[in-house]
């Protein structure tokens, strides 16, 4: 949005700054504007307790939990190393200072690790978010969140970095960060072969979801804007020919009715009715199908819904099973998380209308009511079929048990292709001989061929004739990959000393013609899918910014100045403008604008004299003797000026490392530091010896995102509120 609508929507606010018709952060949760609605659904309560989902003895205690509001939790989310000190800060510092509080007469308690999470990388507490952001005694801890939420750093859980994923209903984007965070498990390998396709249908929920990615700053991460029903099969070279792209795991979370968000999102008390699964079923079969089709065989699928309804959950696993006629199979997940408490999958089910009129077979249902209630909504009839499927495999979350919210999961594996594709391979001359063809999958982009005496699968029907692709939302800059001599590269590779290693057909642009003005960089395999795929789909975002222009820095050898989000990917291939610094010296950079270069320790002076002006890497490595300090590394860009030097660091990252480093920032309501100094600077003023221009250039890049909604990995609207992970905001 340009300068000139600006003064049009401001007008549209109402004097808190809202604009008319929003709630605020609080209206939004358990806040006043919620005061009307009446946690009760006799229709709700009447139908849970006719299908016995939840044991005997415990509907009431069930009902209590989903009338109170859900505590506050919080994922640590990092490199591994920086993990485990901000672990240690929350430990010793944090999580004292709030225990044993009282606030409006709740006594806090202190906060506990989620006994089924690894490592301790998941916490939760009593609080509630609305208590969290309100009370002054908690001003501290709230701050912590809001900042450490808005600085990601990838945390360790055993996975395999070379798996291709498709997350195919992702938006807002917490579980694409946790699998983002996966591949990220070694620090020391910045491309993993592995790689994170994030599928969203909704346009605007995709800018949220590259909001969450760019905090992550991974090279392996791609956007895409799709119907999860009917997401384009997708292809990449290897070994010099054309092949179907597999996934090795999917992430189903598929649109649901919520009524396993009940504590969070009240609405839904007043709107639950069962017409609601009734209507999406058919909908999470279709994703589902979808999702199977472009697994690989040996592969795993997550199907997922914020629902307790068997409708949507049961009941679709149930469909998938049946279709698949062995293809699939249920995983026994529960080892995978030994403190998790779940109740098993159910076998045994019946159907209610938003009238209260139950069926419980199929051949119940009147004609008249066959367009909303479908066959596949029923558990099978044959009781060898159902035992077989072993439904009790699945696992859905009540909100009673772990105090937290309604869940159901299921995992399942792939033995073998789909019946539908070895029934009717891909009729295309653009794909590989017909037995390799076997291996995948009745595309929903392609036609099939008939095959004597068979009809075609009822889920997979011939399409009809592609058709170009229709685009919506914001029109994205292209994705242009560089050539190995690009003139960009020559001075840049002397100013850094680039490795003769550094993958530069990895580096991409986000324009045709014209100055380049950033520089970014995706891994090998995701370089892969995007030359061959670019007009079979819809890229939203993609790839790290590694390097920005900056035209001061023309004189001193190199145009392009290191950005922050991608220096742990670049490190690697640089072998100059290294500048290594202490403890002592991360604190004096982060916490003054442009301190003199007499301001540093002596090491660090005496490299810096050495150093030209520009752009440079600032570098802590621990010492395992100095048990004070952070023990894991740290790499932030800098600018060396002609008397000064200055970290190169947005405002949420310079607070994270300061806190590594054992310095508290705190902000009162009036922005002031709790030293009384001014906040710490956010890094966007002018640098006396070398960034005059920088600010501006920031300026216009957050004016063009607003305009187009591309060419930065920051591009579309922040999420308001908390995350899905229970980060508060």
């Amino acid at each position: 949005m340009g300068r000139k609508n600006r003064p049009r929507q401001r007008a549209q606010q109402n004097r808190d700054g809202r604009a008319e018709g929003k709630r605020s952060r609080d209206d939004a949760g358990w806040g006043a504007g919620y005061s009307e609605i009446i946690k009760e659904n006799k229709l709700f309560e009447h139908y849970y307790t006719e299908l016995k989902i939840v044991p005997e003895g415990e509907f009431e205690e069930f009902m209590q939990a989903m009338r109170e509001p859900l505590p506050a939790t919080m994922r640590i989310t990092g490199y591994k190393s920086h993990a485990k000190e901000i672990l240690h800060t929350l430990k010793e510092k944090y999580f004292k200072e709030v225990q044993d509080l009282e606030v409006d007469g709740q006594k806090i308690e202190a906060p506990q690790p989620l006994s089924w999470y690894p490592d301790e990388l998941a916490w939760h507490t009593n609080l509630s978010r609305k208590i969290l952001r309100k009370s002054p005694l908690l001003e501290k801890f709230h701050q912590f969140l809001v900042s450490e939420t808005e600085s990601v750093n990838k945390n360790q859980w055993n996975f395999v970095p070379q798996h291709k994923i498709l997350d195919m209903c992702a938006a807002p984007g917490s579980k694409t960060a946790q699998l983002i965070e996966m591949l990220h498990s070694d620090m020391d390998i910045p491309f993993p072969e592995g790689f994170v396709i994030a599928n969203d249908v909704d346009n605007k929920r995709c800018y949220l979801l590259v909001h969450q990615a760019k905090r992550l700053n991974s090279p392996c991460i791609m956007v895409v804007n799709h119907d999860a029903s009917s997401i384009p099969r997708l292809y990449f070279d290897q070994d010099g020919k054309k092949d179907i792209l597999f996934y090795d795991r999917i992430l189903c979370d598929v649109p649901c009715s919520g009524d396993g968000t009940m504590r969070k999102n009240i609405d839904v008390w007043k709107k639950w009715t069962t017409s609601n699964s009734l209507q999406l079923h058919g909908l999470q079969i279709r994703i589902a199908v979808r999702g199977v089709e472009q697994l690989a065989v040996g592969g795993r699928m997550v199907y997922s819904t914020c629902s307790l309804n068997p409708i949507e959950d049961e009941a679709v696993i149930a469909a998938l099973l049946e279709k698949s006629e062995g293809a699939l199979e249920l995983a026994d997940a529960s080892a995978d998380l030994p403190g998790l408490k779940y109740m098993p999958g159910i076998t045994s089910w019946k159907v209610m209308t938003k009238e209260g009129q139950w069926f419980s077979d199929w051949s119940e249902v009147l004609k008249s009511r066959h367009t909303q209630i479908r066959p596949t909504m029923f558990p099978p009839t044959d009781p060898e079929k159902l035992a077989s499927m072993k439904l009790e495999r699945c696992m859905r979350i009540l909100p009673h048990h772990q105090n937290t919210g309604g869940f159901f999961v299921a995992v399942l594996v792939k033995k073998a292709p789909m019946p539908w594709n070895r029934r009717y391979p891909k009729s295309t001359e653009v794909l590989a001989p017909a037995e390799e063809l076997q291996m995948g999958e009745c595309p929903a982009d392609a036609p099939v061929e008939a095959v004597e005496g068979e009809s075609p699968c009822s889920v997979c029907y011939s399409p009809p004739p592609p058709k170009k692709m229709k685009l919506f939302g914001f029109k994205e800059d292209p994705f242009v990959f560089l050539t190995e001599d690009d003139p960009i590269f020559p001075p840049v590779q002397a100013f850094y000393d680039l490795s003769p290693d550094f993958p530069k057909l990895n580096v991409l642009t986000r324009t045709h013609e014209g100055k380049k003005r950033h520089l970014y960089m995706v891994s090998k395999e995701l370089r892969n899918v995007l030359l061959n795929n670019s007009e079979r789909m819809k890229v939203i975002n993609t790839g790290v910014k590694i390097w920005s222009r900056n035209t001061d820095g023309e004189q001193f050898g190199c145009a392009f100045r290191l950005a922050q989000e991608g220096v742990y990917t670049l490190c690697p291939y640089i072998r100059a403008r290294i500048l290594n610094i202490s403890v002592e010296d991360v604190k004096v950079l982060l916490t003054q604008e442009n301190p003199f270069l007499s301001k540093l320790g002596d090491d660090a002076h005496n490299q810096a004299k050495k150093l030209g002006m520009g752009s440079i890497v600032l570098r802590y490595l621990p010492d395992p003797k100095d048990l004070n300090a952070p023990q894991c590394p740290i790499d932030l860009c800098g600018w060396r000026g002609k008397t000064s030097i200055r970290a190169f660091v947005p405002r949420n990252e310079r607070l994270h490392y300061l806190r590594m480093v054992g310095v508290e920032v705190f902000r009162d309501k009036q922005g002031k530091r709790n030293d009384g100094s001014t906040e710490i600077p956010e890094g966007s003023a002018e640098d006396a010896e070398g960034l005059s221009q920088e600010a501006d250039l920031l300026e216009q890049e957050g004016e063009e995102m607003e305009q187009n909604g591309s060419e930065s990995n920051a591009n579309g609207p922040e999420p308001i509120g908390s995350t899905c992970d229970g980060s508060a905001s």
